[in-house]
């Protein structure tokens, strides 16, 4: 493949993580050639998802840190008198303190392959990808380990792609499940699905079962694993891009259901929408009243600028205290609603982020977040599909030596690969990751403490076992930061059944462990030789049974002049933020695509198949082209269509 690559093209992608997902979708819709190659083998590099197998594959990876001796020793001769290179980075330096842990019986999984797995084949060199993009974890390292035969491989999905629901342009219509099956049959009706919803759970009733090691790795691809956790604003911007470019027939997705809060050392659901709050049995009439007297001042603040003039210099959490707000209301909006820091968000942050929440309650279910299903990692790959279907070509295990630059103009003219095959472009998009230690010298990166755990039950227990939960947890000291925990059940396809996959963020103090350690700890119950005697209490925790802790480096917010000798064609992307949603990647996209082409429209719909004109060479090849085909297939009545896009774009209103 990497052989008879073209060698030139309008714009080269380095890394497939989600903002250069989005620009290489942006750019070959905009009708550009497009090269989008990444030198690991799996889609969306820090946003990736992966399942068990992968995952333990990654954290071995990413603990050895073993060089890619794979590479052509002759490309600087293909280096010119007039030009000057900028070497990448060979190895992935992003990922640090990388801690796994199992809580069960691992002699127990030595024999145990992994479901459903492919065997191993082998792996020439490099290969690469045309056309439409695969899902990530295909093909990984072998382990060393206990399940050193259960490579990464595609989990299977319940749903296939083209049957998946849409989100379309109406707000009215988002492909999103609720909290019922993973995945909404045509035939079934909404009255259906609330009836199943409503019943509830006969195994909630009694003690969890009993998952063991042996068990994980087996089920090992059912689990989607994301590096970064996040979730989506209903009216974010991400939403309305996968609206407006129609990427949304590539994913579905799911309501998060419940909003929690950690206060005095209990988890409780937070009230949120107006029917949650009149029916809420954790508050007063009064605190009832107080609520939405202050949530609705949120939404229109800006009209009335006298009530927090004077506290614009004053933190959020002090605005709070001079509402004359109870502690547990003052609690669940600075921490559940708002979800900001106490000591360092200011008055109109805060009420910014209320707004926010607010806003997008009601949209697409009684709480503002969206989760894809099968995980984060489903988002870069959805672009990466509209890329393929307008001609990019994906080239996946294809390092890039060096960036060859024109030292009179001081412009990038091409990359060199590690086939030593030299290739041209106007604009170069490379992932931060990438670039060498002497580019990155005078830039200050941050860090994000990250924390994945698979659990037996819930950390709140309820009559239906499947919940998607968001919770913060207020940090213990004033000044450290508070951590997000996002809970999956196995109805968002990213863990096996009877499990719950947990996710815990945020910003870098120390080492992940020693930052999500003592939170881990709060919610949940390790199964140590030094806890066995613990009171009745712990015992109700969900028990933990594997972890892996690690930090990734956050590249977000930098400044394009703190890269050194960076060319003015060259486009850095950063990795995940620590933010819960995807605003600042969707940012990043669109301003990079603007500054190339800023008389092309950012991701545009599509073009309605009717709307098409073909050359006339085109349309006699395809009837001639009929005219040989043995049979044709009679077109369906309009009835029969109308009945498949009804079903196609069926969803299940909450």
């Amino acid at each position: 493949m990497a052989d008879n690559l073209p060698a030139e093209f309008d714009v080269v992608v380095v890394g497939t993580g989600l903002p250069e997902s989005i620009i290489a979708a942006a750019c070959a819709r905009s009708g550009q050639r497009v090269l989008h190659v990444d030198s690991r083998n799996y889609y969306g590099g820090n946003w990736a998802s992966f399942s068990f197998s992968g995952l333990l594959s990654w954290i071995k990876e990413n603990q050895e840190k073993s060089e890619n001796s794979d590479e052509c020793e002759d490309w600087k001769k293909l280096i010119l008198e007039n030009e000057e290179v900028i070497s990448l980075n060979k190895k992935d330096k992003t990922i640090e303190h990388v801690e796994a842990f199992c809580f069960g019986d691992q002699d127990s999984a030595k024999d145990v392959e992994e479901a459903g797995a492919l065997p191993k084949l082998p792996v020439f060199g490099a290969s690469g990808a045309e056309g439409v993009a695969q899902d990530p974890n295909k093909e990984c390292p072998p382990l060393d380990s206990a399940v050193a035969r259960a490579e990464s491989c595609e989990p299977e999905k319940a749903a296939s792609v083209d049957t998946a629901s849409t989100v379309e342009e109406n707000d009215t219509e988002v492909n999103c499940e609720n909290e019922g099956s993973p995945s909404v049959s045509s035939s079934e009706s909404a009255l259906d699905l609330g009836k199943a919803e409503a019943a509830p759970s006969e195994v909630s009733a009694q003690e969890p079962k009993k998952i063991m090691y042996s068990q994980i790795v087996r089920e090992g691809r059912r689990f989607n694993i994301d590096l970064v956790s996040k979730l989506l604003y209903s009216r974010g911007l991400l939403i309305d891009l996968l609206i407006k470019s129609n990427v949304s027939r590539y994913a579905e997705f799911k309501n998060a259901t419940r909003i929690l809060a950690f206060r005095e050392g209990k988890v409780e659901q937070v009230p949120c929408s107006r029917a949650d709050v009149f029916n809420s049995r954790q508050l007063t009439m009064v605190e009832k009243r107080m609520l939405m007297k202050f949530l609705t001042f949120c939404l229109d603040y800006e009209q009335h600028p006298d009530e927090f003039q004077d506290y614009k210099n004053s933190t959020f959490a002090q605005f709070l205290r001079t509402r004359k707000l109870t502690p547990s209301l003052q609690h669940f909006i600075l921490h559940s609603i708002a979800m900001v820091s106490e000591t360092d968000c200011s008055t109109v942050e805060g009420l910014q982020a209320t707004r926010k929440f607010l806003q997008c309650l009601g949209r697409y279910g009684n709480t503002p977040f969206l989760f894809p299903l099968y995980g984060q990692g489903e988002i870069p790959q959805c672009f990466c599909r509209m890329c393929a279907v307008f001609g990019g070509i994906y080239c996946l295990r294809h390092s890039v030596q060096c960036l060859v630059v024109d030292k009179e103009s001081g412009r990038c003219k091409a990359i060199i690969d590690h086939f030593g095959q030299r290739i041209s472009a106007n604009y170069f998009i490379v992932e931060d990751s990438y670039l060498s230690e002497s580019v990155c010298r005078n830039v200050c990166y941050r860090q994000i403490s990250r924390a994945v755990l698979i659990t037996d039950q819930s950390v709140l227990k309820t009559d239906s076992e499947q919940q998607v939960s968001i919770l913060t947890v207020p940090p213990v000291d004033l000044g450290q930061p508070a951590v997000c925990v996002i809970e999956l059940c196995s109805s968002t396809m990213t863990c096996m059944k009877d499990t719950y996959l947990v996710h815990l963020t945020c910003p870098s103090t120390k080492t992940a462990r020693e930052d999500l350690e003592p939170v881990v700890q709060k919610l949940f119950h390790l199964n140590t030789e030094a806890e066995k005697e613990t009171e009745n209490e712990e015992l109700e925790k969900p028990r933990v049974l594997w972890a892996v802790y690690f930090n990734m480096r956050d590249s977000s917010g930098i400044d394009r002049n703190s890269y050194s000798n960076l060319p003015s064609n060259v486009y850095v992307c950063s990795g995940p933020d620590s933010a819960l949603g995807n605003d600042c990647a969707v940012k990043q996209a669109e301003t990079i695509f603007q500054e190339m082409f800023p008389t092309e429209e950012f991701c545009p719909p599509p073009p309605n198949p009717e709307d098409i004109i073909y050359d006339e060479d085109e349309l006699a090849s395809e009837e001639s082209g009929l005219s040989n085909s043995p049979e044709t297939k009679p077109e369906p009545s309009s009835e029969e269509s109308s009945s498949r896009e009804i079903n196609r774009y069926a969803m299940f209103k909450s």
